[in-house]
């Protein structure tokens, strides 16, 4: 559903996000968003900054992951083509799929 509301804009170039907006987009004090002009309106998307330091962390914790994952055989392919890799990566999709929504 669309929300729609009225703002002004400040003497210093600033807004009031609308409540209804802020809570559809779970948005708090402090976040970031991203302005872009799109055939002629502002357009907000909320957009999340991460701390470089953490992001490495993050993903040091996923390539182990991803180790252990080929370790243990939790693999595809290797294929004879991007084609058959496509095909191979679409079947996982819906076999996880399924999983999910029986």
């Amino acid at each position: 559903m669309a929300h729609v509301a009225l703002t002004r804009i400040t003497s210093n170039f600033q807004i009031t996000m609308p409540k209804a907006a802020r809570e559809a987009l779970r948005l708090k004090r402090g976040d970031f968003l991203e302005a872009t002009v799109q055939r002629g309106a502002v357009v907000l998307k909320p957009k999340v900054i991460r701390d470089r330091s953490e992001f490495l962390k993050q993903l040091k914790k996923d390539i182990e992951a991803s180790k252990v994952a080929v370790k243990a055989g939790r693999v595809l392919g290797p294929f004879d083509s991007a084609d058959a890799a496509m095909k191979a990566v679409k079947a996982y999709a819906r076999r996880a799929h399924r999983a999910i929504r029986p």
